[in-house]
């Protein structure tokens, strides 16, 4: 079985050829002779014939050495060519990041984060998936996700969790409901479009209401931030939705937005995997997560 072709014995081989000397590719290789020797009779083992050939004092190649020579400076040419595509991955202006979260952070926060990040690192690419914080951490141990944005509590040994921001929750009727009362009482005694119930949003939503010895059945159970307020826009019930979902402008259109009655929030976190190795890119990208989502996140009613 043939030897594996080194790629160094090559380039030595080259310098040879090149020179016409073996001692003058040992003074450029910073070897001695006998090394350069050595590693042009490996090659020729490799290839089963002689490579060089010597005219006077000085060697050149054979014909079998040119096809090689040749085929060295091809190898040298691809090499420089992928050195130079794997570049942008070592400093992280290219690669892909696997990002897990809920509908609504991918909807209303994500966006401005994410929007910055490929401006500064064009060659750097997203692909977000959206679920519940149960469904998101599964894939996320998995190693089917780089990252998960989650609603708080999250549990999970064999992953690292990071508290990044925390939001408001807040109580959505139609336009004309506006100033009504939010307390437990006055919004159980409406029609409810929540949450999802296996979302950990929907199980703070809950304990509130048990908190006042109350459990409210709603009409509906959505997984759609964005369905949730057309319906109430329409009027057919109230909601409790995260602040961001209608903070931008235009958000809240048709509906009347204010705190809850007491206060009730939720706390968002990141999450990785212990043992997950960062690359550049996914660095930036929690770096830019954890720096932007507690800028853009609202606290209150708007």
């Amino acid at each position: 079985m043939a030897q594996s072709l080194n790629l160094l014995h090559l380039a030595t081989f080259a310098d040879v050829a090149a020179l016409g000397s073996f001692s003058a590719a040992a003074e450029k290789a910073g070897i001695s002779q006998p090394a350069v020797s050595q590693q042009v009779r490996q090659l020729e083992r490799h290839f089963g014939v002689r490579l060089l050939e010597r005219v006077g004092k000085r060697v050149r190649p054979t014909e079998a050495g040119q096809i090689v020579i040749e085929g060295a400076r091809r190898i040298g040419e691809e090499l420089d060519a992928v050195r130079a595509a794997v570049e942008p991955h070592r400093d992280g202006r290219a690669g892909r990041v696997r990002i897990g979260t809920g509908a609504t952070a991918c909807i209303h926060l994500l966006p401005p984060v994410l929007g910055r990040l490929k401006r500064a690192f064009p060659g750097l690419d997203f692909v977000v998936r959206t679920g519940n914080s149960t469904e998101i951490q599964r894939l996320l141990e998995q190693n089917l996700l780089d990252l998960a944005i989650v609603t708080l509590p999250a549990a999970g040994r064999a992953l690292e969790t990071s508290p990044l921001c925390d939001e408001a929750l807040l109580a959505v009727g139609p336009a004309a409901t506006a100033g009504a009362p939010t307390t437990p009482q006055a919004m159980a005694a409406r029609p409810l479009i929540l949450y999802d119930s296996a979302g950990h949003t929907r199980g703070l939503i809950d304990g509130w209401f048990r908190a006042a010895g109350l459990r409210p059945a709603p009409i509906m159970e959505l997984e759609s931030v964005e369905a949730a307020k057309e319906l109430v826009a329409a009027g057919l019930g109230w909601s409790i939705l995260p602040a961001s979902s209608v903070a931008r402008p235009g958000a809240s259109g048709g509906l009347a937005v204010q705190p809850l009655d007491p206060p009730l929030g939720r706390q968002l976190a990141l999450q990785l995997r212990r043992d997950k190795r960062l690359s550049p890119g996914l660095r930036h990208t929690v770096a830019a997560i954890r720096k932007g989502l507690g800028r853009v996140v609202p606290l209150r009613a708007p």
